[in-house]
């Protein structure tokens, strides 16, 4: 079947983003470069230095790293890509770990002497693996994108080599436009996206599940429910959070991501397929919806990068509202006004790295696009003028983006310095 240039941009461009991942995005780059650094060696690293941007330590620091006896931060990431990892799996590096590996895990860890610092780097996303044994030393780098390694060097000698990419895409080069992806989603054929969808949907309920009958975190999703009841709206708040609740807590399941998060690939997915379920629609109308949702996340942060000191989850819960709009039939400013609405709710949220709190911020990006869809029905908006809101979604989307970008970046150096202030983290 033939198709558009555009069209088959957008379709790559959900193939490339929409990946299976098994934990926390930030560490299990980590383990990845671990991994890949113990196979370029060929036996188990003695030493092990790792070298990550600040908003790389950020997000490392207080996660549990799955499959490693609950073990959480940079040390235990490294030490199970290492031990355990498979590199060829990507970011399922440590998706397939037996109880004898993390046993041998744990004791890695305690008799390696590590190092863990911080670099300087014009990335967000930056992570060095420097693994020594007696003879032989290997350098892996990862930039810009959770399984991007640019650098594979052992004993002075550059073994693999690619392009860092630029740190965010500028809005201005970019063909992705929300009315461009709203035609692509009305139009294109869903049988091209049937098996990467129906992989999000499942996975991704699964980890919701998964959240909801065991205890994670803060159980945020229990307590939505308990305290909120069963209206649609609160379920897709509940199920959502869930979904965080079980990854952040170091479930063994793996996600769909989106722009390189499985947090916000859980905002993105799960409210739309709860609204699905209640309003019994088509595969298909659930497809054009999920196609719409992840596409708009993708699209707000590709202004940003991956990592800023910003929730990457305002932009999947306005993302959600969009689909949750598209699902009740809204037409194309339907779709325009519910992401303003969402953005100019909770634009400025923070994020303080991955921990359960993460269920608790999902929440509450997807009630903001659930009420910035409600306002419009409503015949109520916030306008050009409205604090960063300005005439034009593109427009907005580009405020939001530079102020997710530029305006956070003091703001994530003293995120990270509260957070190493504290005696209780361990790296």
């Amino acid at each position: 079947m033939n198709v558009s240039h555009m069209d088959a941009l957008l379709l790559d461009t959900l193939t490339k983003q929409l990946i299976t991942a098994t934990g926390c995005t930030e560490p299990i780059a980590i383990a990845l470069a671990g991994a890949k650094a113990r196979e370029i060696l060929d036996e188990t690293p003695t030493e092990v230095e790792v070298f990550v941007s600040e908003a790389v330590m950020k997000n490392a620091k207080s996660v549990i790293v799955p499959n490693t006896h609950q073990l959480k931060g940079i040390r235990a990431a490294v030490s199970a890509g290492i031990i355990a990892g498979d590199s060829n799996k990507a970011l399922d590096v440590i998706n397939d770990i037996s109880e004898e590996d993390k046993d041998a895990i744990s004791r890695y860890l305690k008799e390696t002497p590590f190092q863990v610092s911080t670099i300087d780097s014009e990335d967000m996303l930056d992570i060095k693996v420097v693994a020594r044994t007696k003879n032989h030393s290997v350098t892996v780098r990862i930039v810009h994108e959770h399984s991007h390694i640019v650098l594979v060097e052992k004993d002075g000698v550059i073994l693999e080599t690619r392009p860092v990419p630029k740190p965010y895409e500028d809005p201005e080069d970019t063909p992705l436009s929300v009315r461009a992806i709203y035609d692509f989603a009305n139009r294109i054929d869903t049988d091209l996206v049937k098996t990467l969808l129906d992989q999000q949907i499942h996975t991704n309920t699964a980890m919701s599940e998964e959240g909801l009958v065991s205890s994670y975190g803060a159980n945020i999703g229990s307590v939505l429910l308990k305290t909120y009841g069963d209206r649609i709206e609160n379920r897709a708040k509940a199920f959502a959070a869930a979904a965080s609740d079980a990854r952040m807590g170091g479930a063994k399941l793996p996600v769909t991501i989106v722009s390189g998060s499985g947090n916000q690939g859980i905002t993105a997915s799960v409210p739309v397929v709860e609204y699905a379920k209640h309003l019994k629609v088509s595969d298909e109308k659930l497809y054009r919806a999920l196609i719409l949702s992840n596409l708009i996340t993708i699209h707000q942060k590709s202004g940003v990068g991956c990592l800023s000191a910003y929730c990457g989850a305002v932009f999947s819960g306005a993302a959600s509202g969009a689909g949750i709009a598209y699902l009740h039939g809204g037409d194309y400013e339907t779709i325009v006004h519910t992401i303003v609405n969402a953005l100019a709710i909770v634009s400025g949220m923070i994020c303080d790295g991955a921990k359960p709190s993460c269920a608790a911020k999902i929440a509450t990006a997807v009630d903001a696009g659930i009420l910035g869809y409600h306002m419009y029905l409503e015949g109520q908006e916030f306008v050009g003028g409205d604090g960063i809101v300005v005439k034009g979604v593109e427009n907005t989307l580009k405020n939001v983006a530079r102020l997710a970008r530029d305006g956070m970046k003091i703001t994530n150096q003293e995120i990270l310095k509260m957070m190493t202030e504290s005696e209780s983290y361990d790296t």
